[in-house]
């Protein structure tokens, strides 16, 4: 394991008994009507999912793929870390909804999940800046797929990856970079999205930025067929310090909206003809 992965690994690790105090969790379980913010935004575009199999890559603890599943779907979660995946299957458990989860590094998802395809792979919202080789990633997506499959990702944009985050004067500054580099860029936040007062045992972490280009291209050379990119003013989390809450709980920049995409959501389907 290279100092990156496992550096990431602690990190997610940490990040568990944060989430798992909080109140989100336990309303989510409680409540069999209720989904997560991400998969409620998400369900109109896709579409009835009864009975159909779905795969959540980087699932972290569960909480949308808990969602996806009441959504109709025969879900499978997968992720890196031991601890998370043990509070998705205790999560899963509590909320009376099937459900199977699996400890694996993305890119071993095919040997993991022992040869199963699914209808639908699903992933997202912070997912893709974890991984340094994308189309690596592309291809796992395409081996999960049935002919017919389709993979839905709805992302952080890669645009919103490069903007100084630190800044508190409304002003758009490029600091990152846009375009994949050899090296990840070295994070060090103390605390995490799910809880900002709590501080993270293992702060430290490893990023990578893909861009548009690069990940269309990547699904287009794993032999998937674009279906759709549609590219947003909003973000699901609050991204930089002067950002606006919208009615629905994400965020946007308080004027002129129009200046960066924050967000996109991208479908690609296999065609039956691909093997």
């Amino acid at each position: 394991m290279d100092r990156y992965r496992q550096a990431n690994l602690e990190n997610w690790e940490a990040r568990v008994g944060v989430e798992l105090a909080g109140d989100g969790l336990a309303v989510l379980a409680d409540d069999p009507s209720a989904l997560t913010g991400v998969v409620a935004h998400d369900a109109p575009a896709l579409g009835d999912l009864t009975g159909l199999r779905v795969v959540h890559l980087q699932c972290h603890v569960g909480a949308d793929t808990i969602s996806l599943a009441r959504l109709g779907a025969s879900t499978t979660g997968l992720d890196f870390s031991p601890s998370a995946i043990e509070a998705a299957r205790a999560l899963c458990t509590r909320a009376g909804v099937p459900g199977r989860f699996v400890v694996s590094d993305v890119y071993d998802a095919p040997g993991a999940l022992e040869g199963d395809r699914f209808d639908l792979v699903y992933t997202g919202i912070g997912a893709l800046c974890w991984l340094p080789d994308i189309a690596g990633w592309a291809r796992v997506v395409a081996a999960l797929l049935v002919p017919g499959g389709r993979l839905y990702l709805r992302e952080l944009h890669p645009v919103l990856f490069t903007l100084d985050d630190e800044r508190d004067d409304e002003q758009l500054v490029i600091r990152y970079p846009y375009f994949n580099t050899a090296e990840p860029q070295f994070v060090d936040t103390p605390t995490t999205y799910a809880n900002r007062s709590v501080e993270l045992a293992a702060p430290e972490r490893y990023v990578w930025n893909h861009g548009l280009g690069e990940v269309v291209t990547a699904l287009i050379d794993a032999g998937l067929r674009i279906t759709s990119l549609v590219e947003h003013d909003e973000s699901e989390w609050h991204a930089l310090p002067w950002m606006v809450a919208t009615p629905e709980g994400r965020h946007q920049l308080p004027s002129d909206r129009e200046r960066v995409p924050l967000m996109y959501t991208l479908t690609a389907v296999k065609d039956r003809a691909t093997h």
